[in-house]
């Protein structure tokens, strides 16, 4: 389990330290975790997103379950890292997150065999991806303005290599709004899951060390507000927190 974070004018690699708060260094520097600048906790490469992946977030979207993948891509600026703020912008009428989990390709994977699509995994972590509704221009084609918008990703807060996870396609992921938990679900009910996505992306596009792949959000998305505080869990992955911001706070 390991973070990257920016700290002294340097990126540094993190771990956690058991029974505290605190964060060590690669260097030995012990650190508090609201003294860094939390980042992905990778070297982020091509960011390949699902949509409507969970058979009941489909459902309470009010679209039929799909056929085959809904697969988007997302552009670097879309990413932050833990405890970063997130931009809702004054025109929204419905913004809501997406806890997800987040694969991690550690090996070049082309025209995969599902049989041995999981060896090409080096680990993963939590992803919250945010979507602003009244911008949706149809449900099979998600625009640029709801799912690439800067800061409107969030990755971490550790990359956990994959023999640390036992089996990915039973981890519970939950979502908490200011304390209350308004999602919950589990990765075992994926429409396509972690082997089937390899082989399907595989057979068509190289699969790059560094690429990641953003399974799906479950049913439970609520609207977010400036001033909220959304806290995305899975388990053995750890906690990613950010908060949500108006336009105002930004600047321009």
């Amino acid at each position: 389990m390991r973070a990257r974070v920016a700290f002294s004018g340097a990126i540094h690699t993190a771990t956690p330290c058991n029974g505290t708060n605190g964060l060590r260094l690669a260097d030995g520097r012990l650190v508090a975790e609201t003294d860094v600048v939390w980042l992905p906790p990778f070297e982020t490469g091509t960011v390949i997103a699902l949509g409507l992946n969970y058979a009941d977030h489909a459902k309470e979207l009010a679209f039929n379950e799909q056929q085959e993948p809904l697969v988007f891509l997302k552009g670097p600026g879309t990413l932050i890292g833990h405890r970063g703020t997130t931009r809702r912008p004054a025109d929204a009428k419905f913004m809501h997150y997406e806890c997800e989990l987040a694969v991690i390709i550690g090996r070049r994977a082309k025209n995969v065999a599902r049989a041995a699509a999981m060896e090409h995994v080096a680990g993963y972590c939590i992803a919250n991806d945010y979507a602003i509704r009244d911008y949706l221009e149809n449900w099979y084609r998600p625009n640029l303005r709801v799912k690439n918008r800067d800061g409107g990703t969030v990755l971490g807060p550790w990359f956990v290599e994959s023999s640390e996870v036992a089996n990915p396609s039973n981890l519970e992921l939950r979502t908490f709004v200011n304390g209350k938990m308004t999602q919950q679900g589990n990765t075992r009910d994926l429409i396509f899951d972690i082997p089937y996505l390899i082989e399907y992306l595989s057979a068509f596009m190289t699969l790059a060390p560094g690429d990641v792949i953003l399974t799906g959000t479950p049913d439970g998305v609520v609207n977010v507000m400036p001033g909220d505080e959304i806290a995305c869990e899975i388990d053995g992955l750890g906690r990613l927190v950010n908060t949500i911001a108006a336009d105002g706070a930004f600047g321009r």
